[in-house]
């Protein structure tokens, strides 16, 4: 264990200070700035003797937190990246973008702070990046099989990875110009720095993946043709079917999908020339939708210079205390404050979106609105609370219902269930031998660390299914559920 009076002597939880707000609008740079070395060690050494680790049952991918708390409380940053890069292919990534559903289920957090555990994981693989300890493990001997990945988001990515360090020959096809999916197009720079991205891509060339880039698997190179091509499929195409917003005026132009408005936007900030960019410079801007992806959009409208940004959620503003309903250790339901939402912008809940309101050129001018509250049988509108508010762009962030139908999923004949997901098995095989699944494609939309998770448990029924038995870790069966969840 870490510092055993640590949680006694260090009260207090200790995060690094993010840059000034109207300094780090002006550009696109992470908003973090760099926490003092031993103020971490210290919030590392509050992590207690505590017995039952139940921050290991938070952490879908099984991570050995109080073992590398420990090392980094003592400063063994080498023994801290082994027991870390045990469970996680890509802390860097995680320790920037998992909600860390780990911290709610921290025994110290019942009744003090939690342990600052995504910032000590962030910081040891930080160091081990600053001290060259990250180098390419290629396999010792190859096998002769060849699997192809689908997709270079988390899933596919740390499924590659386990496969390529198996000795099989793994091609990861990607539709955009450059790997990453979501990583690099989706989340913005201000969040993680493409850099951090492209460094764990150069591991993985060097270890011997394959990258494939501006490849559409079901257009350029057909289901079929892939499957004769390799020994193995592995599906990571994410969950890509955006909800839509079902009201009058929803044809008008000015409504955009967040995944058409963010994407473009990270490869301005990356220095690339984008023809028709679509700008929230001077607008009324609305996002519909409170998570993650209307923060992301947030933040890159105040940066493009939006003269108005309010963010609506049709839910209730949660509360900032854990419910009865939601008990220590699981993952609750709190009032949270990105980045962006420190930045600008107005958030407003309970609010529903009853039609979009036009000018004569067709163009969005206004939205209507009305409050809502739970029923008997679901939302109902609360009488005399409509009102209209300016819009001249309206991002819809309302999360996404599953992979395309269409193209891949239909040409492979794979198995799909009720809310389009498809369908797979303990071994993550899906209904055609020999074809994969893995992240959101198969689980529906989900957590970063989820997709990683997924991606090695993958790549073990994988393995095992081209070799006969396979070594490589299982962190999680598609049926499986902690306590998180």
């Amino acid at each position: 264990m870490a510092d055993p009076r640590g949680f006694l002597t260090t009260r207090e939880r200790e995060l690094p200070a993010r840059r000034p707000v109207p300094v780090r609008i002006k550009d696109w740079r992470e908003v973090y700035e760099e926490q003092e070395l031993g103020q971490l060690q210290r919030q590392a050494g509050r992590c207690m003797d505590c017995g039952i680790p139940f921050c290991h049952n938070g952490c879908p991918l099984g991570n050995l937190i109080p073992e590398w708390n420990d090392l980094a409380w003592r400063g063994d940053w080498p023994d801290a990246i082994e027991r870390l890069h045990a469970t996680n292919n890509f802390p860097e990534f995680t320790g920037r973008l998992c909600p860390a559903p780990c911290e709610t289920a921290c025994v110290l957090g019942i009744s003090e702070p939690a342990v600052t555990i995504k910032q000590v994981e962030l910081t040891t693989i930080e160091q081990a990046f600053a001290r060259d300890g990250v180098e390419p493990q290629p396999p010792a001997r190859l096998t002769n099989k060849t699997v192809a990945v689908v997709g270079s988001g988390p899933a596919g990515l740390a499924a590659a990875q386990q496969l390529t360090r198996a000795g099989h020959t793994v091609a990861v096809y990607e539709r955009a110009d450059k790997p990453g999916g979501l990583l690099r197009y989706g989340i913005p720079e201000f969040k993680m720095e493409k850099s951090v991205l492209d460094r764990r891509l150069e591991q993985m060339t060097a270890e011997g993946t394959r990258f494939r880039c501006n490849r559409s698997i079901g257009d350029d190179i057909t289901g079929t043709q892939l499957r004769a091509r390799y020994d193995a499929v592995v599906l990571a195409v994410g969950s890509t079917v955006p909800r839509d917003l079902p009201v009058p005026g929803r044809e008008l132009d000015g409504i955009v999908q967040a995944m058409d408005y963010l994407p473009d936007a990270n490869r301005v900030a990356l220095g690339q020339e984008v023809e028709d960019q679509i700008l929230a410079t001077d607008k009324d801007v609305v996002i519909i939708g409170g998570g993650d992806t209307g923060a992301d959009c947030l933040g890159t409208a105040i940066r493009q210079g939006a003269r108005s940004i309010t963010q609506l959620e049709i839910m209730p503003r949660p509360g900032e205390e854990r419910v009865d309903g939601q008990p220590w250790p699981t993952y609750p339901m709190l009032f949270r404050v990105a980045s962006a939402h420190e930045e600008g912008g107005d958030r407003v809940y309970a609010t529903s979106t009853k039609e979009v309101l036009g000018d004569k050129d067709g163009k969005v001018k206004a939205l209507r609105l009305v409050e809502v509250k739970m029923g008997d049988k679901g939302f109902e509108e609360v009488e005399g609370s409509e009102r209209e508010i300016p819009a001249q762009l309206v991002l819809l962030a309302m999360g996404f219902l599953g992979p395309a139908p269409e193209g891949l999923v239909e040409q492979l004949g794979v198995e799909t269930d009720e809310r389009s997901n498809i369908v797979r098995d303990d071994s993550y095989m899906t209904s055609v031998p020999g074809v994969f699944v893995a992240g959101d494609a198969g689980r529906g939309q989900s957590l970063i660390v989820w997709a990683i998770a997924e991606g090695r448990s993958a790549a073990k029924g994988v393995d095992a299914f081209l070799t006969g038995s396979s070594n490589l870790p299982y962190p999680i069966r598609p049926t499986e559920r902690p306590l998180t969840a």
